[in-house]
């Protein structure tokens, strides 16, 4: 994938209008393609290992949907770069089969003028969750800020920094489904909150395929809680019958338990009793005990 042909409709406006205003202010602020040969990692970059099994999912995921989040690099001589920050992507890239990556190009003493750039430009309207999330990661990855320091700067709990940044865990067809405005922040903020990759992305599949509600994800999420063999997530499970929304609410009051129950097309289903410790655990049981 060309990233600069698809940058206007991939990345949308948002992303657009922040590299244009950045590179008035500092012209090596904007994104380039550069090819992977003429890249070399940083000597100095502490993590040394990369999980091969990630970076192959990577690599696939890329093949798929292109890099959505730049490698950024400075320049260390005619047509050569060195990597600040993506070494990770750079790997996967390179699995991938990709010629050139997107990139910003950094020089070597224009930190103030970054700062000055991204963080005016994150506080645009127009950006989408994505784009607010990688300009987050690029000030915190680059400039070597803590959550603490960032919030102070941009004037943001460090809990909404984390929320940002957590996006950026999510499987890149999700991503590009927040930046296509499929879904929502509180769809995917709700979505993160599963684990399992596959389940991510069978729940985004839902969401863009039946148009289901924030709430109604959050509800999904809360029944999958506990259901460790659960690969496939069937609707179904979330629309219980007047009947079984009763039951759920009779159990709930008797064991005094926020009570999950699902039931699947055929009637199967599971019930959920939570406990917050040992001593929740044997009050239960004995609840139970009492109704043989």
């Amino acid at each position: 994938m060309s990233f600069m042909s698809t940058k206007r409709n991939v990345l949308g406006r948002g992303l657009g209008a922040l590299i244009d205003d950045a590179e008035k202010m500092q012209n090596s602020a904007g994104i380039n393609e550069i090819e992977l040969s003429k890249i070399e990692a940083n000597p100095f970059q502490p993590r040394t290992r990369f999980d091969e099994e990630a970076l192959n999912e990577l690599a696939a995921s890329i093949r798929e949907i292109g890099l959505i989040q730049p490698i950024t690099l400075r320049k260390i001589g005619d047509d050569k770069y060195q990597i600040i920050a993506g070494e990770r992507r750079f790997r996967a890239s390179q699995l991938a089969g990709l010629q050139s990556v997107p990139a910003y190009i950094r020089k070597a003493k224009d930190e103030g003028m970054l700062e000055l750039a991204l963080v005016e430009n994150i506080q645009r309207e127009d950006l989408n969750a994505i784009e607010i999330a990688m300009s987050y990661q690029r000030l915190l990855d680059e400039l070597q800020f803590t959550q603490e320091e960032l919030s102070a700067r941009i004037g943001k709990n460090r809990s909404t920094i984390a929320n940002y940044q957590r996006l950026l865990k999510l499987p890149a067809l999700i991503q590009k489904g927040i930046i296509e405005k499929q879904i929502s922040m509180g769809h995917a903020r709700a979505i993160i909150n599963i684990e399992d990759p596959e389940k991510q992305l069978n729940i985004y599949r839902l969401i863009v395929k039946d148009g289901l509600s924030v709430r109604k994800v959050e509800e999904m999420v809360r029944n999958l809680e506990g259901e460790e063999d659960a690969t496939v997530i069937n609707p179904a499970r979330i629309k219980l019958s007047k009947e079984f929304q009763q039951v759920k609410k009779q159990l709930g009051h008797h064991f005094a338990a926020k009570v999950s129950l699902t039931v699947d097309n055929n009637g199967k289903g599971k019930i959920v009793i939570p406990f917050k410790s040992a001593d929740d655990l044997d009050r239960i049981i004995r609840l139970i005990e009492n109704h043989k």
